[in-house]
């Protein structure tokens, strides 16, 4: 699995690809330098990772349950590999930010709420965070626990709850042109409130379609004016 890095500085963005794309999308999209100024003035590090999405929920020739076990094991990936990666390139007390757009956003993210022992917030662009929106009608646990928007209501360890609460990042946005679904991020965040997780919900006008440019635009302004 390949990894990229950008700057030499700051706190850690981990980009999510969207769909079924590679770790070089977002250079290859030109978010990359998009946010250039952010990673020479060393406020973030970026990483950039592949996505597996071609070999689970977007393989139309895999039986349902092995693209479920694919997920997992890109889960665990992240969590056993990446993370310690990022924190042997940058520091142990590092903060780590997952980001995405589209399915990126989802897998961003659920990563966090997941795991918020070992990332400390998400920027989720233009995402719908349940993952039945991708598995066909196949449901089940490995399914459940990837789908932000079932296992979270459901939540009570209050000592997950509390590190979850206790991120400064939790930024969900999206845009309401064409090819948007402003109401998955307002439905997340509805579930957000009701758990008493503090979050910023950004709806973005009719202007902002789920392309890139609009990504372009959103991220360098959420490095600019939260972090």
């Amino acid at each position: 699995m390949d990894i990229v890095a950008y700057g030499h500085y700051g706190f850690a963005l981990l980009l999510l690809p969207t769909a079924a794309a590679d770790f070089l999308e977002y250079e290859r999209f030109h978010l990359i330098d998009a946010i250039q100024p952010h990673i020479d003035s060393g406020k973030v590090k970026v990483f950039s990772i592949n996505s597996i999405n071609s070999e689970s929920w977007l393989n139309s020739d895999m039986h349902p349950r092995h693209k479920a076990i694919r997920h997992q094991q890109f889960n665990d990936y992240v969590y056993n590999e990446v993370i310690p990666f990022i924190k042997k390139m940058t520091s142990q007390e590092t903060p780590i930010i997952t980001c995405g757009a589209s399915f990126g956003a989802l897998h961003s993210a659920n990563l966090f709420f997941r795991r918020p022992d070992i990332i400390n917030g998400v920027i989720a662009m233009s995402g719908d965070y349940d993952l039945s929106s991708y598995t066909k009608g196949y449901h089940d646990q490995d399914v459940y626990f990837n789908s932000p928007v079932q296992y979270l209501p459901n939540l009570t360890d209050e000592y997950m709850l509390g590190q979850i609460r206790s991120s400064q990042h939790i930024h969900i946005i999206t845009g309401s042109g064409d090819w948007e679904a402003p109401d998955a991020s307002r439905r997340f965040s509805k579930i957000l409130h009701a758990k008493e997780i503090p979050h910023e919900l950004d709806v973005w006008g009719y202007d902002i379609p789920h392309d890139w440019d609009s990504w372009r635009k959103m991220l360098p302004y959420y490095l600019e004016s939260r972090f």
